[in-house]
């Protein structure tokens, strides 16, 4: 049995604003501890429940802010940026039997600790066939077309509500509890460790392959903070003007409905000026 482990920061224990996950901020290195503590735990899990191997796909901001010298020596870690499928790399080469989402958090526009997709701010909604789609509702849609269940999440209560539309079956453990986007009532890490290590074990008995999914097409709409964003990424073939801050585009598969959205979101990131965006 092998597990794949999707790592991003914003839902991890303890984690509330953004100078906990921006590299360099103050308290980053801080919560780099507390992000490889969740982690260790659902890797911890994996193997209580009987995987033979664990993979962990760091996905947060430059992909390199997990501590490999205090991960869990059996997993193994792909760290770094340029992945054709992003935060569930991996998934497409047939011998993952399950992911996990550890330290997701939901979507832009809707409430929760850090609340964004794929970047910080600039994107104000993301949605799939006209549901608002977190990170993980995009990628559980991309896991699906390789015949791989999610079978845990982890994050705020806020995220694990979100999971149970994309991931019903799933387990979720809640870390911290939503106050506002930047303010959260936190459990210590040694209760969170403890119950995404249990949550693990039991989610590895979910960890089997099945068809893969058939859903598309898929139409993806963009809408971001200002109206230039919307203008500057129609150079992608397909994307069009759906409003005034709005794009949209429609994939055959997830595969190339992501991929494309990882191109929208790169001209957004580079087309937004300091300051005003």
């Amino acid at each position: 049995m092998m597990i794949l482990v999707s790592a991003d920061m914003e839902g991890v224990t303890g984690v509330t604003w953004p100078a906990d996950v921006l590299p360099g901020a103050s308290q980053w290195e801080r919560c780099r501890r507390l992000f490889t503590s969740d982690v260790n735990a659902a890797v911890a899990g994996f193997f209580d429940g009987g995987a033979d191997e664990v993979v962990v796909n760091e996905a947060h901001w430059g992909m390199r802010n997990l501590l490999l010298e205090e991960l869990d020596e059996r997993a193994r870690m792909l760290t770094g940026r340029h992945k054709a499928l992003s935060m569930v790399e991996g998934v497409q080469h047939g011998d993952v039997d399950g992911v996990a989402f550890v330290g997701y958090h939901t979507g832009a526009g809707t409430e929760g600790v850090l609340a964004h997709t794929y970047l910080a701010n600039s994107i104000t909604g993301v949605w799939v066939d006209g549901v608002r789609a977190s990170e993980g509702l995009l990628n559980s849609l991309v896991v699906a077309e390789y015949g791989v269940p999610v079978v845990l999440v982890t994050g705020d209560d806020r995220t694990c509500q979100d999971a149970r539309a994309y991931a019903p079956r799933a387990r979720h453990v809640v870390v911290k509890d939503y106050v506002s986007r930047y303010a959260a009532v936190c459990r210590p890490p040694a209760r969170t460790a403890a119950d995404i290590r249990a949550a693990a074990k039991e989610a590895a008995a979910l960890a089997v392959r099945h068809e893969p999914a058939r859903g598309g097409p898929f139409t993806i709409e963009v809408e971001f903070d200002a109206e230039h964003l919307a203008g500057a990424v129609t150079v992608v073939p397909g994307v069009e003007r759906s409003g005034e801050r709005r794009v949209s585009y429609t994939s055959t598969t997830m595969y190339e409905g992501i991929r494309c959205f990882k191109a929208v979101t790169t001209l957004a990131s580079a087309a937004t000026e300091e300051e005003y965006g």
